[in-house]
């Protein structure tokens, strides 16, 4: 008897002491951070390349203990690399009122995002073509365009090449290139230099041709392609075909070898790209030059080369991990966005962030390096400047 009682209160000693500390088990549960990406679609080469970087991010912020002792687990959802999907898929996201969501992976996409996160939760759009205003819920990603066709334009001029024609799509990504190009160019710095010829095309076009032959009639000295995912390919293509054969820098969103290799029969012989620091190895200080090697030994075990698209996900996923560190799992969203605008000194792969300056994405065009691709090499990405675009 005395032995089926003290069995009964132990059983319910038990029973009382996992009913006392509710956070035991829940401290365990994975904290789901949504990602919209384009995983299919014209920009799945880029989609694809963000969700493989966070993946790995994933393992390695849970192998330094997740956020707050809660493993962290991206949970991607595929918009097609089309707006309307993105408004359909947030609305079941935003149901659930997260912290923050990260994505799309291109400006339009992320564009149409954006209105739907007006009042939270945080928008960290991986693209960064997209221009929040200071104090928003949205983020932007890395280094803008116009920063980058600024530092483009320097390298430009620094190599005594003064006519540019400009070839961009009809997209939200086509059409920040194009006015870029026009600040970049309206600069003092660069008033040797002019705009010969300017065409656009459609997303889905198969030809390029009548572009390509008035580009090709103003005898420009380089050509900016300003396109983002498969579309690039038409535009290569009609340049290789209508022979012309001068340097072509196009947007750093297509800095995917697998993508790249593709078109290998009709690049340029000079094909470049406003690339970040990360990729060239450079860095500003040793807390920056920390976070990059991190980076290049996570990507390179993996059989992945470090290249900029592949990097470009980590410093906005990283940041918002770091917040939640700090603030804990239970963070608003409004918490969450008040943390990131004050946020300064803060090492990411593409430079020392500070949002104070209120431009939402914590970076300029220091950390601009321009990089050529050929994929003739076995290392096909070299840096061809300084930071900031400067030759000499």
């Amino acid at each position: 008897m005395y032995r089926s009682r003290f069995l009964v209160a132990a059983a319910v000693a038990a029973m009382l002491a996992c009913m006392a500390l509710p956070h035991s088990s829940s401290a365990a549960d994975p904290y789901e951070i949504d990602v919209i990406l384009p995983l299919t679609g014209g920009g799945a080469f880029i989609g694809q390349t963000h969700q493989k970087t966070l993946t790995l991010l994933e393992a390695v912020v849970n192998k330094d203990g997740g956020i707050g002792g809660r493993p962290v687990t991206f949970v991607f959802h595929d918009d097609q690399s089309n707006p309307a999907v993105d408004v359909q898929l947030a609305g079941p996201i935003l149901a659930k009122k997260p912290a923050v969501v990260l994505g799309s992976s291109l400006s339009a996409l992320c564009r149409a995002l954006q209105p739907l996160f007006a009042n939270g939760p945080v928008q960290y759009c991986l693209s960064p073509a997209i221009y929040p205003p200071k104090g928003a819920f949205s983020f932007a990603n890395s280094i803008d365009t116009d920063d980058l066709l600024q530092a483009t334009m320097r390298y430009f001029r620094e190599r005594w090449i003064t006519r540019i024609a400009r070839l961009t799509t009809t997209d939200a990504s086509g059409q920040d290139g194009a006015a870029a190009v026009t600040h970049a160019l309206a600069l003092p710095a660069n008033k040797s230099m002019q705009l010969v010829a300017t065409e656009q095309y459609g997303p889905t076009d198969v030809s390029v041709a009548a572009q390509v032959s008035n580009i090709k009639a103003a005898q420009p000295q380089a050509v900016v392609l300003w396109v983002s995912g498969a579309p690039v390919a038409t535009g290569l293509r009609g340049l290789h075909d209508a022979g012309i054969d001068v340097p072509v820098v196009t947007s750093s969103a297509n800095m995917v070898d697998s993508q790249l290799k593709g078109y290998q029969s009709f690049v340029p012989r000079e094909l470049l790209f406003p690339g970040i620091s990360f990729a060239a190895g450079l860095s500003r200080s040793r807390q920056v030059a920390s976070a990059q090697k991190l980076f290049v030994d996570t990507m390179k075990s993996n059989n992945i080369d470090p290249t900029l698209q592949v990097g470009l996900p980590w410093d906005p996923a990283l940041i918002v991990i770091e917040a939640l560190k700090k603030l804990g799992p239970n963070a608003t969203s409004t918490q969450l966005r008040d943390y990131i605008v004050a946020l300064h000194d803060f090492p990411g792969i593409t430079g020392l962030y500070d949002f104070r300056t209120g431009n939402q994405r914590g970076v300029t065009g220091e950390d601009v390096v321009m990089m050529r691709w050929d994929g003739t090499k076995t290392d096909p990405w070299a840096a061809v400047s300084k930071l900031g675009g400067a030759t000499r």
